[in-house]
């Protein structure tokens, strides 16, 4: 019978049945473990968990104990919980013990003591919304939380002060936008980041918006890319003026212009980076290996099942990704990844690879010359990355009236409106001003990084937003620099601002003073990140530093950079690497009291 059919017809019938057949096997070897749920036998897990069950049993296996969060994912997988999601939000509960850690799977975060509310983190690809999506998320953010909105430093947004009622219905909200909130938090792979000039960049290599759109689409359809041993961040960068941090993330793609060299057809490749995590002062490190754009994804697949596959979990301090590649070695684990990939990784060996052009990490803020002529992207300054539902409606009507609709959030807590005429430049920065922000800052506002701080956060040691608003003012009116630092304030050890990359990093802590305790901080200066230039971890340069004695503290210090640079172009990176820390805090003493201060 079967030659009355073509070839095509021939290969598709044969590979129906085999599925059948697959099928029928497998409910067999179901029926032979009818004492284990679901019919799945714990020596060999079957379905769509199957790799993180088997590196669950493995580690049983070994003599490990799983600590109580994999135990939890193992009873029953935290997105099969919808039923219990709703029936707390009907009851008009939050969640408590370990029901608090599997809500975050579906992006809700019960934040106690901090605010006894959920906050709801997004998945963004490429931090890009449409002006229609935006108004939404004010709506949203209006009805069923505080009425605004933080922008992340995985440019990102996050709705807070969500009561325990509203919380099923602001998920729904959030979906009826074309947005998920899915694998947000927890162990999962957060939201993908890429370029924010991607498209309009003039010295971009390659548009991140669709390897940022597949990769987000490729997690949220393949189930072995949740549940895994910690979180995981991966980040595209594509070359152009406005950096990304790329090399602070467990997986970071570098576009790169190829020339020619042995074996290596000309054009734009990806460098592979592997094992980024700044909190623990380790940046991602160059594997040599060079992909297409097109294996990008996939290639990001196997590393994720590399690491699902042989994480930690038993130990959650040692369950990143840079633990596993320690342990293993890097050679080892790339093996492991070419093993899940299926093929060989093309190495860099040979290759007549391009320098990248250089990095601005203060690019975008203001008004920027697109690629496409005639046509500029506006960088808007939020205060430590806030914004009111007013003013996401009133940027939505700004990017749709003067330019494509477009809004693209950095990983810097700012935003860009793209596409905007040069005759309309001017009306935009009016409107933008009349929102009460602006397309310029001064040298410390341009560069400010803050995380949510005690206000919102359990984890957190300090109100770090309230802080860092203050700081600035403070700085100032006593300052006048005229260049930007990047100020970074983060409330714990979980560095969700990235204290170790910034010019000035600062991580709250709570200082003795007499038989109380109040906030303050550990201080760090001289790191940098995107940039081979500057790519360097903060030293400590004072610690359990009092708020109240932390502006002067700054202050010095930058009156110090002031007085001694070589010169007006020498940075605030390159001043701290060209002397020891004991050097610095004596420039910091001798240096002049600025004009403004006098």
């Amino acid at each position: 019978m079967t030659e009355e059919f073509d070839d095509a017809q021939k290969q598709w019938l044969q590979g129906f049945v085999s599925g059948i057949e697959a099928r029928k096997a497998a409910d067999k070897l179901a029926a032979r473990a009818p004492g284990v749920p679901g019919g799945q036998s714990a020596g060999q897990p079957l379905g769509p968990d199957a790799l993180q069950h088997a590196a669950q049993d493995r580690t049983v296996a070994a003599g490990g104990k799983l600590v109580a969060e994999e135990t939890a994912k193992r009873a029953r997988h935290p997105l099969d919980r919808w039923d219990e999601l709703v029936g707390r939000a009907e009851a008009g509960q939050f969640p408590k013990g370990t029901d608090v850690f599997l809500t975050k799977y579906h992006g809700l975060f019960y934040v106690a003591p901090a605010e006894n509310s959920f906050m709801c983190r997004l998945r963004i690809p490429n931090g890009i919304l449409n002006a229609w999506q935006m108004r939404g998320l004010a709506d949203a953010a209006d009805a069923f939380g505080g009425g605004y909105a933080d922008v992340t430093t995985r440019a990102n947004l996050q709705i807070r002060e969500i009561p325990a009622p509203a919380a099923v219905d602001l998920l729904l909200a959030v979906q009826d936008l074309g947005l998920t909130a899915r694998g947000s938090g927890a162990d999962n792979i957060r939201n993908i980041t890429g370029s924010p000039t991607a498209g309009i960049d003039p010295q971009e290599l390659y548009d991140t918006r669709p390897l940022c759109r597949a990769m987000h689409h490729y997690i949220l359809n393949h189930r072995e890319m949740y549940g895994l041993p910690r979180k995981f961040n991966i980040a595209f960068d594509g070359g152009g003026r406005v950096p990304v941090l790329e090399d602070t993330n467990d997986i970071g793609f570098v576009a790169t212009e190829v020339t020619g060299g042995d074996g290596f057809e000309p054009g734009i490749y990806f460098r592979l980076q592997l094992g980024g995590i700044t909190g623990h002062l380790d940046f991602a490190f160059e594997t040599g290996i060079l992909l297409k754009p097109e294996e990008c994804v996939t290639v990001a697949g196997a590393v994720v099942r590399a690491f699902a596959i042989h994480g930690d979990r038993t130990n959650r301090q040692k369950a990143r990704l840079k633990y596993v590649i320690d342990r293993m070695g890097r050679d080892a684990f790339v093996a492991e990844v070419e093993k899940e990939h299926g093929a060989k990784l093309r190495r860099a060996a040979g290759a007549h690879v391009t320098p990248r052009a250089l990095a601005d990490k203060h690019g975008h803020i203001g008004v920027h010359v697109q690629k496409q002529p005639g046509l500029n992207y506006l960088g808007l300054v939020l205060p430590v990355g806030r914004i009111t539902s007013e003013q996401m409606r009133g940027i939505a009507e700004i990017a749709q009236r003067f330019g494509s609709g477009t809004i693209r959030f950095t990983v810097w807590q700012n935003l860009l409106i793209s596409d905007v005429a040069d005759r309309d430049v001017g009306i935009c920065i009016a409107a933008i001003a009349a929102l009460g922000l602006g397309v310029e800052a001064s040298a410390i506002r341009r560069g400010l990084v803050a995380c949510t701080g005690n206000a919102g956060c359990k984890f957190a040691a300090a109100n770090t937003k309230g802080h860092a608003l203050k700081l600035a003012d403070y700085l100032e009116m006593r300052l006048a620099l005229d260049t930007p630092i990047n100020i970074h304030l983060t409330g714990c050890h979980h560095s969700c601002a990235q204290h170790y990359v910034g010019d000035i990093g600062l991580i709250a802590a709570r200082v003795e003073r007499g038989e109380e305790s109040v906030e303050g901080y550990h201080v760090f200066i001289g790191g940098g990140a995107a940039s081979t230039a500057e790519q360097a971890m903060a030293r400590e340069y004072a610690t359990s530093v009092a708020y109240d004695e932390l502006p002067p503290l700054l202050e010095r210090l930058l009156a110090g950079y002031l007085a001694y640079r070589e010169s007006a172009a020498e940075s605030f990176f390159q001043f701290c690497r060209r002397h020891e820390i004991t050097a610095l805090r004596e420039l910091a003493e001798s240096a002049p009291v600025p004009a403004l201060a006098a």
